[in-house]
């Protein structure tokens, strides 16, 4: 009777914790935060099932991936979109036995060298992307077009959620459609353009109703769609437009704050519309219309593509277009 050799599968299972948590202890791995029960249970039943490293096969093998997060923990915070994409690429990677490494603020230096994949959300310089290079080419990036540099990655599609924004506020009656739109930097210092705006732009003056007037912008925090909206409204005074598309939730529930404080009707004389759909702009009030992007399809997918590279190295780099749809709350009709 031949007797299969123990895997990471059969200790995890048996120990009742991940395969990740087995692989980490197994490889007495320093970052780790786990009890010392969990600890001696795995190593208890590794011994039991008389588990030893060279009887590994390659396919048992735990993958090392790094989730290098652009954001750091305090920012993540201020922008749930980011956090929400993190935290389910860590749950997707880790149910499908790939250990994971967070990194955080693209503190590059911090990425250990023996990780096998990279998967990096958020924006990154070219000077950065070479430096991801540096450590591995199995890399996918996640809300950042990389195609062209070689990498895999997954984004939003930018370009139909404008056009559905248009369309909402034309069927509604409104012309006079303005944005708050996002400026930002790469951590180091690269400025990043807003795709938002630019299909926004386009597609307004394709109409003929384009109004740069009506375009105004902030850094994507709360406090920037708060002081941008202010801007517009003390700026505009009764020639604010009637509609206006906002670049993400944080900056939508400041700018909202404005025009509550102006005490501007909404949705009647103001409809309005965020992009991305967490959770803030389902609690405010009114309730926010949103596009909205899913995240948690977006992290799964990233997860099959990096699985799909690391089995693959060779093979040409894939863009993946993450669709979008419009969900009406109280600041539309």
């Amino acid at each position: 009777m031949i007797t299969m050799a123990a895997t990471l599968r059969d200790i995890a299972s048996r120990a009742g914790v991940s395969i990740a948590t087995v692989s980490r202890i197994l490889n007495n791995d320093s970052t780790l935060s786990v009890n010392e029960n969990t600890r001696q249970r795995v190593l208890s039943t590794a011994e039991e099932l008389d588990y030893t490293k060279h009887k590994r096969t390659r396919s048992d093998q735990v993958q090392r991936v790094a989730i290098v997060q652009w954001y750091s923990l305090t920012q993540e915070l201020d922008d749930l979109y980011y956090m929400g994409i993190r935290m389910e690429i860590e749950r997707s990677a880790q149910q499908r036995g790939i250990q994971t490494v967070p990194i955080y603020q693209n503190d590059l230096e911090k990425i250990p060298r023996n990780v096998t994949g990279i998967i990096a959300i958020g924006k990154f310089s070219d000077s950065q992307v070479q430096e991801l290079k540096l450590v591995t080419n199995n890399i996918v990036f996640v809300d950042f077009d990389s195609l062209a540099a070689g990498y895999d990655c997954l984004v939003p599609d930018f370009e139909n959620a404008v056009h559905t924004v248009i369309n909402e506020f034309l069927d509604e009656g409104i012309q006079d459609i303005g944005m708050l739109a996002g400026t930002e930097m790469t951590t180091d210092n690269e400025v990043v353009p807003d795709l938002r705006r630019r299909y926004f732009e386009a597609d307004l003056r394709q109409r003929g109703i384009y109004h740069p007037e009506f375009m105004f912008a902030g850094d994507y925090t709360s406090m920037s769609g708060y002081r941008a909206m202010r801007k517009a409204i003390e700026e505009l005074g009764d020639k604010l437009p009637h509609a206006i598309f906002i670049a993400n939730d944080p900056m939508a529930v400041g700018a909202l704050k404005a025009v509550q404080e102006a005490k501007i009707n909404i949705p009647d004389r103001l409809a309005m519309i965020s992009f991305n759909d967490t959770a803030i702009v389902k609690y405010v009030y009114p309730s926010m219309s949103a596009i909205h992007v899913g995240t948690d399809e977006m992290a799964h997918a990233a997860v099959d593509v990096m699985i799909k590279r690391l089995a693959h190295p060779a093979s040409d780099p894939c863009k993946t277009v993450v669709g979008t749809h419009l969900i009406k709350r109280q600041t539309t009709k």
